[in-house]
């Protein structure tokens, strides 16, 4: 039975604050490519209210030579609290598309140091910035003076084993003016491999005044008020965890508020989830979101017979109506 201390639960019944904003949720929706888009957000958001949940991340330099904002920058006006999150390794252009971002309704900006992936950390950005803390301080700096919204900033713990430096470099980031430092306890050569390091999350916290946030194996409620008694941190921000069960962050915020377990939900309410996730996606995004409800689609088949078979037919579904039918099938076998 998991139990929360009580020292514990006050200090997190408290508001987050992020420099002059306050977040009623100590629990956060990160920011994943071609997952966190506006429809993903709304389910999640239909669980955890009051939870800061963050878009996919937009690269700034396309924003400053394309005409238009991407799509990925669709903020509805009611979702609040809401981040935009932003990547580059050029100052001027991401000072740029912080300006952009607060127009169109963000709370705070992020700026993405820890992304491991080949094509954005070749191009100087994601956790390749790691390796290059003066560029890393000139972009926040450059931020913090484009707007008036707190500027935030997520990251890993290092490169690689032999080049962990992540405690000089977030005392950088926080002297250059970031409000709040999300920690993914990985380093960048680890991507989502082996065991996340929390030690090192409590080792930030130490020497930090901003919030520090929480994030790497936030699984369930367990591993979150695990992770918060380990390392200290003032909140648990929720990846992998959300997929395919976008009803995650809403449970260890309900647990963190109340020391209650809400019940999960069954086979039939999670398959219920994924048809309107398809069906959503589909308005949203017509044909293509489709395509991309594929992969959501397997992620919420998992865990109850017939899902390896569900999940085989709904990869290569074409249109909405198949999915609908298939999964309308599966929820009628239950």
């Amino acid at each position: 039975m998991t139990v929360l201390c009580s020292q514990l639960q006050q200090r997190l019944a408290t508001p987050l604050k992020i420099g002059s904003f306050e977040v009623r949720s100590r629990v956060l929706q990160s920011p994943l490519s071609g997952v966190t888009d506006l429809v993903f957000r709304r389910l999640v958001r239909r669980y955890a209210p009051e939870s800061m949940m963050y878009t996919e991340m937009v690269h700034a330099a396309g924003l400053h030579h394309v005409q238009g904002l991407s799509k990925i920058m669709d903020v509805d006006p009611n979702e609040k609290p809401i981040s935009i999150q932003l990547f580059d390794c050029r100052p001027d252009f991401l000072g740029e598309a912080a300006q952009k971002a607060v127009a169109e309704g963000a709370d705070t900006v992020d700026i993405n140091m820890g992304c491991p992936v080949n094509k954005i950390t070749k191009k100087g950005g994601g956790s390749s910035l790691l390796r290059e803390p003066e560029t890393a301080v000139a972009i926040v700096r450059a931020v913090v003076e484009a707007v008036s919204v707190p500027v935030t900033v997520k990251t890993r713990i290092g490169w690689n084993d032999d080049e962990i430096n992540i405690l000089d470099f977030a005392q950088r980031m926080e002297e250059a003016g970031a409000q709040m430092l999300t920690l993914h306890a990985r380093t960048r050569a680890q991507g989502y491999k082996g065991e996340a390091k929390w030690e090192w999350i409590g080792k930030v916290k130490q020497v930090l005044s901003i919030p520090v946030i929480a994030n790497g194996d936030i699984f369930s409620v367990e591993s979150a008020v695990r992770c918060l008694e380990q390392t200290g941190a003032d909140g648990v921000m929720c990846s992998r965890g959300t997929l395919g069960y976008p009803f995650l962050v809403g449970e260890i915020d309900h647990f963190l508020k109340t020391a209650k377990r809400l019940a999960p939900p069954t086979t039939v309410e999670r398959l219920t989830c994924a048809k309107e996730h398809l069906q959503a996606l589909w308005e949203y995004k017509g044909d293509r979101g489709v395509q991309q409800a594929r992969k959501h689609l397997a992620w919420y088949t998992k865990g109850f017979v017939g899902a390896s078979d569900l999940r085989d037919q709904l990869s290569r579904i074409d249109t909405v109506e198949q999915g609908v039918t298939l999964i309308d099938s599966a929820i009628a076998k239950l």
